[in-house]
Formats: structure tokens, sequence, C-alpha cells
């Protein structure tokens, strides 16, 4: 009786040490929330006014000469450059306000934050990437395959297209550094479990707040 009142008492001094560890995970969880959160509600704002601006130009990029008309319409990669804008402003307008509310730190909201901000990232640099390449070859053209030049002749289209890449790159270094934050507060907070918390096979239980 004794030996199993000490298996017991083990047992339960064993689950109050992984709930104190699991609170333990939390609340540093939240305090590395709260660390980071006005940095991160002003880089999530940040973005909202520069995609915004870049689209606004981009869409407004035409010219008319006596060797016809081009618009940003006429080229995909700048196409893609408006589309990309837009979702990625309505992205940093969502999260701005989802961020400057105070919330509890969870592993399942910071895991959706860090995954939805890779994906924008890499959705708005390809986009700066490719509207880019369009620019170079515009500018300088390709001989191997025999495409001139045509900023010499559409001069006003190319610099204003050139402001709107450039303008988005701006926001392409806002998208980098959320992700930095999120991946920071993701995997700072949520530490391995202790060793209380392992298994009677030697398996490692995770313990991380849910």
């Amino acid at each position: 009786m004794s030996k199993m009142a000490e298996e017991k008492a083990a047992a339960g001094g064993a689950a109050g040490a992984a709930d104190a560890a699991q609170q333990q995970q939390l609340a540093a969880g939240e305090a590395a929330a709260a660390r980071v959160r006005p940095l991160e509600t002003l880089l999530r704002a940040a973005p909202l006014g520069l995609c915004v601006a870049a689209m606004a130009v981009m869409l407004k990029d035409q010219q008319t000469n006596e060797y016809g008309t081009v618009a940003y319409s006429d080229l995909g990669g700048f196409k893609y450059l408006v589309y990309a804008n837009g979702l990625c402003a309505a992205y940093s307008l969502v999260t701005a306000f989802y961020t400057a509310v105070p919330r509890p730190a969870t592993v399942s909201r910071s895991w959706i934050v860090f995954l939805l901000d890779q994906v924008f990232t890499y959705l708005i640099l390809a986009a700066g990437a490719a509207a880019a390449e369009l620019l170079y070859l515009a500018y300088n053209g390709d001989k191997e395959v025999t495409w001139s030049e045509a900023c010499g002749v559409f001069g006003s289209f190319c610099r204003q297209a050139k402001t709107s890449v450039a303008i988005t790159f701006g926001s392409v270094l806002c998208f980098i550094l959320l992700s930095l934050i999120s991946s920071y507060r993701l995997f700072s907070a949520y530490e391995a479990p202790p060793p209380s918390a392992v298994g009677n096979k030697g398996v490692e239980i995770a313990a991380y707040p849910r």
C-alpha cells in the first residue's frame, strides 16, 4: 500500500510539474508577444500604404506616342504586381488590427501567423522580382532572342513602372521583418518540454499550450 501511495504521489508530482511548465511556457509566449507587439503593429500597417501606392502607380502606367500605346495590362508581370500588392495590402490591414488587440499566446495562433507571413512574403517578393526582370529587359533588351530595348521609346512608361517596383521592394523589406518577428515569437516562446514530461519508454512528450 505504501508503495502504491508513493507511486501515486510521484505521478501527481510529475503531472503538477508538467502543468507548471505548461503555464510557464504560456506566460513566456504572452511576454514575448507583448515585447514585440508595438513594433509588429507598426510594421504590419506600413506595407498597407506601400502596397496601395505601388498598385496605384502601376495602374496609371500608360503611354501613347507616335510609336503606339503601351500599358501595364499588356505585360503579365506588371499585372501580377498589381494583384500581389492588392492582396498584400488587404492582408496588412487585417493583421494590423489583429496584432493591435492583445490576445493569449497559443501555439496554433502563432503557427498560423507565421505561415501566413511566409506565404505573403514570398508572394510579394516573387511579384517584385518578376516586374524587375521585365524592367531589365525593357531597358536593356535581349540580344540572344533579338529583343530590342523599349524604354528609349517609352521612357515615361518605364520610369513609372520603375517607381512602382521600387515601392514594392519597400513592402518586401517590411514583410521580411514581419516574418522574422513572427518566427521569433513562435520559436522563442515554446521551448522543449521539461525532463518530467518524458514517457515511459524515454520518448519526450511535448507539453505545448493549446
